[in-house]
């Protein structure tokens, strides 16, 4: 009698925007980015029972402020880690208004058409592939006379973030064929385009710069610190260096560039500001 060999199971593809999230601890930066969150969520008119849409949310920082105004808010986030740590936080703030799920942002298929009043991405849409399928996801989520607000970092920026992928692309392998840096969404004319392929006309699309500030509670060599341990680009970015033999000289340059944006006036204190691109989207 001849058996039939049993049949592996396929494993599942790494995704590597995931991959990247789940890497390190993003709530260990995004503790130094609260309070900024929290300013911004005060300027979008968030009114009781309205729908909010947090794409890309992280472990709240600006989700949990959003419910707090009393709107009814949905994070979405990529990274498993992040999402438990968001509803851990909200649990923790009693706030039965917010909750956290996976998801995609270049596929939200778990949602329906025109689900939320207000939708916001603050650094988080934008690391996701396929821009075009982004924004065509996020405008198909929204009602119509909603608003779509994102928060984009800028290339070539001279401020700490920019600066922090620039040097750190420096140092790593090219990216694969067809790569879209995230970088692409702080320049207008790409988001107009993204937006206007997704139906929403150009004159709705409206930009001003903005700027997040990253308040920490040591020196900057510290701060540098936790992004190398729980930042995922920087970490690749040591990885890559220290297979490389580099990774001291990226360590230096990373620390000439904390040290130089630190504007804190108090010894062992560090406030960096950050700009970045503001979006606001009228569906």
């Amino acid at each position: 009698m001849v058996t039939e060999p049993a049949t592996k199971k396929r494993a599942r593809p790494v995704n590597p925007n995931k991959a990247l999230w789940e890497k390190g601890d993003f709530t260990r930066i995004a503790s130094s980015m609260r309070g900024s969150g929290e300013a911004l969520v005060q300027e979008l008119a968030i009114t009781n029972d309205m729908e909010v849409l947090d794409l890309g949310c992280g472990d709240g920082t600006t989700a949990l402020p959003a419910a707090q105004l009393g709107a009814n808010v949905l994070g979405v986030d990529i990274a498993r880690n992040l999402v438990e740590a968001g509803n851990a936080r909200a649990q923790r703030l009693g706030l039965t208004n917010c909750r956290f799920q996976e998801g995609d942002a270049t596929d939200l298929h778990e949602i329906e058409d025109e689900s939320f009043d207000l939708v916001v991405s603050i650094f988080g849409a934008m690391f996701a592939p396929k821009p075009f399928d982004v924004a065509k996801e996020v405008v198909r989520v929204t009602r119509p006379g909603g608003r779509i607000v994102m928060g984009n970092w800028i290339p070539n920026d001279p401020t700490l973030v920019a600066q922090i992928l620039k040097i750190s692309s420096s140092y790593s392998p090219p990216p694969p064929e067809g790569f879209i840096s995230p970088l692409t969404w702080g320049v207008e004319e790409n988001v107009i385009e993204r937006f206007t392929a997704a139906g929403v006309p150009g004159e709705k699309i409206s930009f001003r710069r903005d700027t997040y500030t990253f308040n920490f509670p040591g020196r900057p060599s510290e701060f540098l610190a936790e992004f190398r341990t729980y930042y995922g680009p920087t970490m690749n970015a040591f990885e890559a260096a220290a297979a490389n033999g580099r990774e001291t000289e990226l360590q230096k340059e990373l620390e000439a560039l904390f040290d130089a944006q630190n504007e804190s006036p108090i010894e062992n204190v560090t406030s960096i500001p950050a700009t970045f691109l503001r979006v606001t989207v009228a569906t």
